[in-house]
């Protein structure tokens, strides 16, 4: 049987450095665990990591319709999840919350627009069991 395979890192292309960083470390709860002028890496020791690069304020998406278009954050509790998507309230990046037999899912946007969506499955539950109806919004 093969080892499982998990999510490491994620990179993402970021037009303000500091706007980002603070976004992410604030909603997301993650450290900043190394920077230079125009990149921050962003995780927990045994956790996924979040490297961010500036590009810019007049870049666009370099992989246009290509590539990821978005991760899904779990949190630990339903109470985690509230108190985050209140973070997305107050920073006006809140979009919409999906409920599921399963679970919760909160979108939300960074300061580049770039969806975010946050959940929280119930103690048992697969993150995903179909195909999220969110794939087919574009």
């Amino acid at each position: 049987m093969a080892a499982a395979v998990r999510l490491g890192a994620a990179v993402m292309f970021v037009r303000n450095l500091d706007r980002s960083v603070n976004f992410y470390t604030e909603v997301l709860g993650l450290a900043v665990t190394d920077r230079s002028p125009t990149a921050a890496l962003l995780g927990e020791d045994d956790g996924p990591q979040l490297v961010l690069r500036a590009f810019g304020e007049n870049a666009t998406h370099p992989l246009g319709a290509l590539g990821v278009q978005y991760l899904v954050w779990q949190t630990d509790s339903r109470d985690d999840l509230d108190r985050r998507t209140e973070l997305l309230r107050q920073r006006s990046a809140y979009r919409d919350t999906h409920n599921t037999a399963s679970g919760v899912t909160v979108e939300g946007r960074d300061p580049d627009d770039l969806v975010l969506m946050l959940g929280y499955r119930r103690p048992g539950e697969p993150t995903l069991r179909s195909l999220p109806a969110r794939v087919y919004a574009w």
